[in-house]
């Protein structure tokens, strides 16, 4: 079946974002990565339209939505999703964020249960210390455009969620990684086991790039985490609730 994509704008915020849907049936909103915009997506979103409504915004000063003036900072793009869901989505969503997306998602999470179903955090952290080193290396070189700017002088200070922060957060949220992506696995373990319905998927043979180095095994996991409920498990250590 041919996937049918609209293309769209919606003014929020003071900023023309554009967004495109695709699919139908339930919502799933994904939220992209720094100095990309939803096109980073394309190799998913076959698949995944075919079971949900897609939304696939470009944030400010990403893809096809221009800037604004001033700098980013994640509450300011948290603040922006919000706005999105409210406006255009209109319920209550299942989100997938890959790096700043997984971030944003997370604060959305954190701000707004309300909006949110589940949440997928792919290659995100929940503290900026949380980041390989290496990944923010750029700040002591020249910049090529003001966006790369932009986004360093947000990464180098944020974001910066505790454990007890962590710990708050009630959405069933799975943590995926590539088994050798960009945040310090030992981090990703910390953000894994203090969600008090966390979940985790390390995607083996894959990096920072594992949505188009495995689409199919990513898709998958994607698909069952949101397709279905936590099944019953029979030698649980950290999820001793059982599951009704």
């Amino acid at each position: 079946m041919e996937v049918v994509i609209k293309s769209m704008r919606k003014f929020i915020n003071n900023i023309d974002i554009w967004y495109q849907e695709l699919g139908s049936r339930e919502p799933l909103l994904m939220l992209h990565p720094g100095g990309y915009g939803s096109v980073i997506f394309e190799v998913n979103q076959d698949e995944l339209s075919k079971h949900f409504h897609l939304y696939l915004p470009d944030r400010r000063g990403h893809g096809n939505t221009p800037d604004a003036e001033g700098g980013y900072t994640f509450d300011m793009m948290t603040d922006d999703t919000i706005a999105f869901i409210e406006q255009v989505i209109g319920m209550k969503t299942r989100i997938f964020g890959m790096s700043d997306g997984a971030i944003i998602g997370l604060l959305v999470a954190q701000k707004r249960p309300d909006l949110v179903e589940c949440l997928i955090c792919a290659g995100g952290v929940f503290h900026y210390s949380g980041w390989s080193d290496g990944v923010l290396s750029k700040a002591e070189t020249r910049f090529e455009n003001l966006l790369e700017q932009k986004l360093h002088d947000m990464h180098i200070s944020s974001p910066t969620l505790t454990v007890n922060d962590l710990k708050s957060i009630t959405t069933r949220t799975l943590v995926m990684v590539g088994d050798d992506d960009e945040p310090i696995f030992e981090h990703t373990l910390t953000f894994y086991q203090n969600l008090p319905n966390g979940e985790l998927a390390v995607v083996p043979g894959t990096s920072h790039g594992l949505l188009i180095e495995k689409p199919e095994l990513c898709n998958a996991i994607m698909l069952d985490f949101f397709r279905n409920d936590p099944v019953q498990t029979y030698a649980p250590i950290r999820r001793r609730t059982k599951v009704t």
